[in-house]
C-alpha cells in the first residue's frame, strides 16, 4: 500500500459487561465495519483485528481476488481516533 492510499480511520469501543464492540469507519468511502470481542483482550488486538475486517471487506467490494487481498503488514501504522 502506498502512502498516498494510508488512511486514517475512526474507532469506537463500547464496553457491553465483559464484551467490546469496535466499529472503524473509513472516513473516505464511509464503510463501517463492527467486530465484538472479550473486554479481556487489549484494545491494541481489538482494533487490529476490527481493521483487518475493514481491509477485507474493502477489497472485497473492489473485486480483488482473494490472493491479492490484504495482509497484517497493509494495515495502517497510524493509530485510529479512539473514540
Amino acid at each position: 500500500m502506498s502512502s498516498e492510499e494510508k488512511s486514517e480511520y475512526i474507532v469506537e469501543f463500547q464496553q457491553h459487561g465483559t464484551s467490546v464492540k469496535v466499529s472503524v469507519i473509513d472516513p473516505k468511502t464511509m464503510l463501517e465495519v463492527s467486530i465484538v470481542g472479550p473486554s479481556s483482550v487489549g484494545q491494541e488486538e481489538l482494533k487490529r483485528t476490527a481493521l483487518a475486517k475493514l481491509q477485507y471487506v474493502m477489497s472485497k467490494k473492489n473485486g480483488r481476488p482473494a490472493e491479492q487481498r490484504t495482509t497484517s503488514n497493509d494495515l495502517p501504522k497510524k493509530p485510529g481516533i479512539v473514540v
